[in-house]
């Protein structure tokens, strides 16, 4: 069925939720995502390819800001803007690969550019990046992704319709996009169903912080992320 609104249209609609300013603007995204679904339009997204990606990692973890996560399912595309990511790099006492090469941790040491896929907490999947040359174990960690494309489907997989919720911070993001071991060691930048693609708007300022959610040499300056988006993991101190 054809939507009746355009989406300069939908786009002057009053939002429903009035109870803070970022939650409108929040609502006017989820409306004009719903709108281009109804029309069957997609985001043209490029898929990126291995020799875009920087080969040191810190640099890797910061590129790919602004870039795009992409899911493909039967009946649904999921994709995210990539607004938050960490590097765990070699010699890094909080990364997986600091006591060398297992069977659970070798996509890491596969080229860059493969997801490495594990099951933290007995409780949530988180999804990292390989991030050097194949036979260096490093990573980078997706933190958060700001839903583009298929948002319905991730408020069915995470349970929730609060649009910020929906992918803020690793598990989340897992969560939300379906994400789990049977994809451990997929080529991202491959013809695969789950890959990375190219910014579809320009990226804001980077910040780097320390990293979160660790006890070993959490000081390092290795996370990034877009500075004031609404979408970021962490107290409101770490997302400015």
């Amino acid at each position: 069925m054809q939507a009746k609104h355009s989406l300069s249209e939908l786009k002057l609609r009053p939002p429903k939720n009035r109870l803070f300013p970022q939650a409108a603007r929040l609502q006017n995204y989820r409306v004009i995502e719903i709108d281009v679904a109804m029309m069957g339009e997609r985001l043209k997204i490029r898929r990126l390819m291995r020799d875009q990606l920087p080969v040191e990692t810190a640099k890797l973890a910061r590129f790919l800001i602004g870039k795009t996560l992409v899911h493909e399912l039967r009946r649904v595309r999921l994709v995210g803007r990539i607004v938050e990511t960490e590097a765990y790099v070699t010699g890094d006492a909080a990364a997986h690969t600091f006591r060398g090469m297992t069977a659970r941790n070798r996509p890491l040491f596969l080229e860059r550019g493969h997801a490495y896929v594990y099951f933290c907490y007995g409780n949530h999947f988180m999804l990292n990046v390989a991030g050097q040359r194949e036979g260096i174990g490093e990573g980078v960690l997706l933190r958060a992704v700001e839903p583009l494309e298929g948002v319905a489907q991730m408020e069915r997989n995470r349970g929730t319709e609060r649009l910020l919720d929906l992918a803020r911070g690793p598990g989340r993001l897992a969560e939300a996009f379906g994400i789990d071991r049977r994809l451990d060691g997929v080529d991202l930048v491959g013809d695969g169903v789950l890959w990375l693609g190219a910014a579809v708007r320009p990226v804001g300022r980077i910040g780097v912080s320390v990293r979160i959610g660790i006890t070993k040499e959490a000081e390092r300056l290795l996370r990034f992320y877009e500075r004031g988006s609404e979408f970021v993991s962490g107290s409101r101190v770490l997302r400015r």
